[in-house]
């Protein structure tokens, strides 16, 4: 007998759609927060992860989270390690919206992660949505093609690569989501912030944007994410998350003057309609998830 109700599943699928949107527009900010600081990118990495350490502590304190550690754990902190970091450089040595769009290359990785690990094959609804997201991400690959920037969009398309590992951190079942997040972004700060050290700008137009870097881009960010992510699935949660490549590249062309071409704003729309159409199949489409 099923003794799940099903109002209370669907409260949860929405808390975790609601948090995953909250978590996209808090990520959005990163790219013209970190091209208005004029920092070594590792430097900045160290000192935003610094102040998410404090939020992140914060909350794990308030919410009587118990810390663990174990592989699975180590192997989840060195993802949430390696996607900042990797995001920091990136933002330095390529646009803003390049980044962040390479980045999104993570639910193709995560389809693939999902079958290697668990044997999910991918359905009909989540492969037509994925297809949306990657055409329009090719959209915003070929407007940026022109930049011989190489090095930067190699390492944004790494990032994706650890991106996936960051979604996947509910799905094990020695994982712990919060303490990965936690010791990932602790690593970086011990190893990477005494790099601030070596930097001479410290006024509060630097300041406040490190600030705002740390606690809002990914401590406050990963408190929600890490919500979202145990009420959503890691494609639903990637794909949802998938606004965060637009909102980026506008703040980005609004603030700081990086402008986004034609085939930018195509691909916009289409990964939107990806984002669309994939969350009306799953209202409106019959249950593709044990509760």
């Amino acid at each position: 007998m099923n003794n799940v109700n099903p109002t209370t599943t669907k409260q949860k699928k929405a808390l975790g759609t609601a948090c995953m949107l909250a978590a996209s527009v808090c990520f959005s900010t990163g790219g013209l927060l970190i091209k208005l600081i004029p920092w070594n990118p590792l430097a900045i990495n160290g000192a935003r992860n610094l102040v998410a350490c404090c939020v992140i502590g914060l909350y794990i304190l308030l919410t009587r989270h118990r810390l663990k550690w174990n592989l699975t754990v180590c192997a989840g902190a060195i993802s949430m390690a390696g996607v900042t970091t990797l995001f920091a450089i990136a933002n330095k040595l390529t646009t803003a919206g390049n980044t962040i769009i390479l980045q999104y290359t993570a639910p193709i990785w995560i389809i693939l992660l999902m079958f290697l690990f668990f044997g999910k094959k991918p359905d009909k609804l989540e492969v037509t949505a994925i297809l949306f997201v990657l055409t329009g991400i090719l959209f915003f690959f070929f407007e940026s093609l022109s930049t011989g920037k190489i090095l930067g969009d190699s390492l944004a398309l790494l990032s994706g690569v650890f991106y996936a590992g960051v979604f996947m951190l509910n799905q094990f079942e020695k994982g712990d989501a919060l303490s990965s997040i936690f010791f990932g972004q602790l690593a970086c700060a011990v190893f990477l912030g005494p790099l601030v050290l070596k930097e001479t700008s410290f006024g509060p137009e630097v300041l406040l944007p490190v600030f705002i870097l740390g606690a809002v881009q990914v401590g406050l960010a990963y408190i929600f994410f890490n919500t979202g992510t145990k009420y959503t699935d890691p494609v639903t949660a990637s794909i949802i998350n998938a606004l965060e490549p637009i909102l980026n590249p506008i703040l980005a062309a609004v603030f700081y003057g990086e402008k986004l071409g034609r085939l930018s704003v195509i691909g916009a729309t289409i990964v939107i309609s990806g984002i669309l159409y994939y969350n009306i199949g799953m209202v409106l489409g019959p249950r593709r998830y044990a509760e």
